[in-house]
């Protein structure tokens, strides 16, 4: 056995308190890293259903409908839905409409598709968003009369399937989920006509960079491979839709690295005061060693060791409570938000393994090289004194 780590495997650190600092840092910096890696999922995820990661729409969008529809099988289809990065692509069908209940009313978007959240809406079922829900007191089961305006006024009485808690009301709009084939009838299309496409991407692909190159790709593949019968359309990613969430989401990226190096820092100098202290306790033991002949490279070595110990130790304390607390809040949503401010009604966690142990890293790097600075105080012993005092 290394000398070195011997004799550091005698030294006691008594600083259990820096231990305890380490701790809770490592808890901070985990909970910040996990709850900014929530955000971003949850925002994205939100987006996503509400209107693809990329939307291919014709120049001018109708959302009064009856016009302007585009073919549901374009000549481009396949060659995007097997481009790299798509995992997939839905027809939607838009419409704009009035709901009446009792003597409330209110404007919405219908939005006619296959499917909402994995299950198949029956002919004139509707899932509907909790604050249409609030406003028009509306619940599952009801019978919901519904306008649409167009050269003629028409009706429709749908059926109350389901509410659905939607991003903040992105854009203000309130949108209403209808079978694609109900819209298709009312704007007077055929199932081979729709509004839009909207294209999921597979999660590594969800960045700002990623979506905004592969709308761009997506595009130049639509411009080659459309045919004269093909309505002219244009490829959009949601950056470029909602580009106010995505700088949301980088204030709340920025927010988080000033607490990692926040949290980084304050640990580091808690080790520091810890090492000094145990240094001061031991400068007969520095003397001694200095005497029989180690180098102040070695001496610096054995209690950096300790030091490291305690470090690593308050690491894994902090990284399992802060673990606890995410599954806690996964789990549960005991925390919650207000969704007008935070566009979502609960803290989101997502654990997120190699971003923890970059964090975990990182900071452990930083905090040891800080704890090179009380070291160089072993130079200034002089084993003549301090071993004669003894």
């Amino acid at each position: 056995m290394d000398v070195t780590f011997f004799i550091a495997s005698r030294l006691q650190f008594k600083g259990k308190m820096a231990m305890v600092c380490i701790a809770v840092s490592f808890l901070v910096m985990i909970i910040a890293v996990a709850v900014s890696s929530g955000f971003r999922n949850g925002i994205r995820d939100g987006l996503s259903d509400f209107s693809g990661d990329i939307q291919i729409t014709p120049v001018n969008m109708n959302y009064m409908g009856g016009t302007s529809p585009v073919g549901r099988y374009p000549s481009w289809f396949d060659s995007v839905a097997s481009m790299e990065g798509v995992a997939g692509i839905r027809p939607v069908v838009y419409r704009a409409g009035i709901i009446k209940n009792a003597d409330n009313i209110h404007g919405v978007i219908f939005k006619g598709v296959e499917t909402v959240q994995g299950d198949t809406l029956r002919p004139l079922e509707v899932c509907i968003p909790s604050r249409l829900s609030s406003l028009l007191s509306l619940e599952p089961g009801d019978e919901m009369l519904s306008y649409f305006i167009g050269e003629n006024v028409r009706a429709r009485k749908f059926r109350v399937a389901s509410v659905y808690d939607p991003l903040a009301d992105v854009e203000d709009k309130l949108v209403v989920y209808a079978g694609i084939s109900d819209l298709q009838r009312l704007n007077g299309w055929t199932a081979g006509q729709v509004s839009a496409f909207e294209i999921s991407l597979d999660n590594r692909y969800r960045t700002e960079h990623g979506m905004q190159d592969l709308s761009d790709r997506i595009g130049f593949a639509i411009y080659n491979g459309a045919g004269e019968e093909d309505e002219t359309v244009v490829s959009s990613s949601a950056v470029e839709r909602f580009p106010q969430l995505f700088d949301w989401l980088n204030l709340i990226d920025f927010n988080v690295l000033f607490i990692l190096v926040l949290m980084t820092v304050v640990a580091g100098f808690n080790m520091i005061s810890g090492l000094l202290i145990m240094l001061f306790e031991n400068i007969p033991t520095i003397g001694l060693l200095k005497a029989l002949g180690m180098t102040d490279r070695s001496i610096a070595k054995i209690f950096l060791t300790s030091s490291s110990v305690i470090v690593l130790k308050g690491m894994a304390i902090g990284n399992l409570a802060a673990l606890a607390i995410c599954l806690l809040q996964g789990t549960t949503h005991l925390m919650t938000l207000d969704p007008a401010n935070y566009f979502l009604s609960y803290v989101p966690v997502h654990i997120d393994p190699g971003l923890i142990i970059l964090s975990d890293i990182a900071a452990y790097i930083v905090i040891m090289l800080l704890l090179l600075v009380p070291s160089l105080f072993i130079a200034r012993v002089d084993p003549a004194k301090t071993v004669a005092v003894r």
